[in-house]
């Protein structure tokens, strides 16, 4: 009967946390399409926005009309900012989710090495006793006839 790999807990516990830094890494991946994905709304938004400015230029604007134009202008470049520095700070959440996981996965691939390592040794272990019983059982047969033929 095969020995139990002793380090098989070790390994189930790191299976799981790479299972875990994968999902954890997927939810920052799509945080971070998410995030992009409103910078790249608000900026095409604000040039709509700066593209009607021009085009209400272009006939004639009010005083008031021109400062709100530029007030809306100043919020939209500020929701701007803020969504930069939210991509910004996502993209490093990225970089430091797809670390983890990496060195989950180096740790767990080092375990799931000695797992092969230690099968491998017990098949060729039971591969060594299965050959010892065949010669045993051959060399008995042989000794059998070898007496009948006496």
């Amino acid at each position: 009967m095969p020995e139990k790999f002793t380090l098989q807990p070790l390994l189930d516990l790191m299976r799981d946390r790479t299972d875990e830094a994968t999902r954890q890494l997927g939810q920052l991946i799509a945080a971070e399409q998410n995030a992009k994905g409103r910078l790249q709304l608000l900026s095409r938004y604000r040039e709509e926005y700066a593209q009607r400015f021009r085009e209400a230029q272009a006939q004639g604007l009010t005083l008031q009309s021109w400062q709100n134009y530029q007030d809306f202008l100043a919020k939209i470049d500020e929701a701007i900012t803020q969504q930069d520095s939210i991509v910004a700070a996502s993209e490093q959440n990225t970089a430091a989710g797809q670390q983890h996981w990496q060195e989950q996965h180096t740790r767990m691939k080092a375990i799931d090495t000695l797992s092969v390592r230690h099968w491998e040794a017990q098949e060729k272990k039971a591969n060594k006793q299965e050959q010892k019983q065949l010669d045993e059982f051959a060399a008995q047969s042989y000794q059998r006839g070898k007496n009948r033929d006496q």
